[in-house]
């Protein structure tokens, strides 16, 4: 033989064993190892899917609090701009009139509704649902103290509330309350 080393009873030399034992793993850490890759893979999955279901649950949180901020929004502005005329309210829905100036037009009468479970804005008869999701709409009206229905008798028929209380209660996260201050009702000069 060469001068590898002395030789083996099986006729190979004595550290050719040793370097094959180097040259590669068992089968049995190879499955360990595939093991620990699996455990760890499915680890980072639910991670990811975590990571997507809060993203998913944040996205419609915000969309839901994007619709009841415009809602909001819009009813506010309606009530800050009433016009003219009656005010109109049996606690359960608020007709008025509001001023239509960015229309360039006259006047135009609103009316805020709960139908089912939408908040509903009449505009000259037309229905546009402003809000999902609503199981209540209330309105008071503050004059000396709160009422629940406008106009408080049929004297003050014309009269206008010093301000309005929308309350809408909401399915999933409770009421939402808007206090709106009116000026005092013009009056038609001499």
């Amino acid at each position: 033989m060469s001068g590898t080393g002395p030789a083996m009873p099986d006729g190979l030399p004595a550290d050719a064993d040793s370097h094959g034992a180097q040259a590669g793993f068992t089968l049995i850490e190879l499955m360990i190892s595939l093991g620990l890759f699996a455990l760890i893979a499915v680890a980072g999955l639910a991670l990811v899917d975590s990571v997507l279901g809060v993203q998913t649950r944040t996205a419609a949180r915000l969309d839901e609090q994007g619709a009841l901020a415009r809602a909001i929004y819009v009813l506010t502005s309606d009530v800050d701009q009433i016009a003219r005329g009656r005010i109109v309210s049996n606690g359960q829905e608020l007709i008025f009139t509001r001023a239509a100036p960015g229309l360039g037009g006259a006047p135009v009468e609103l009316r805020w509704m709960r139908s089912g479970n939408d908040l509903i804005r009449m505009v000259d008869g037309q229905s546009q649902t402003a809000l999902t999701g609503v199981t209540g709409v209330t309105a008071r009206f503050w004059d000396q103290g709160w009422q629940t229905g406008w106009p408080p008798s049929q004297e003050r028929g014309e009269d206008w509330p010093r301000a309005v209380e929308l309350t809408v209660a909401l399915e999933s996260r409770g009421s939402v309350r808007r206090v709106v201050a009116l000026p005092a009702r013009p009056t038609a000069g001499p």
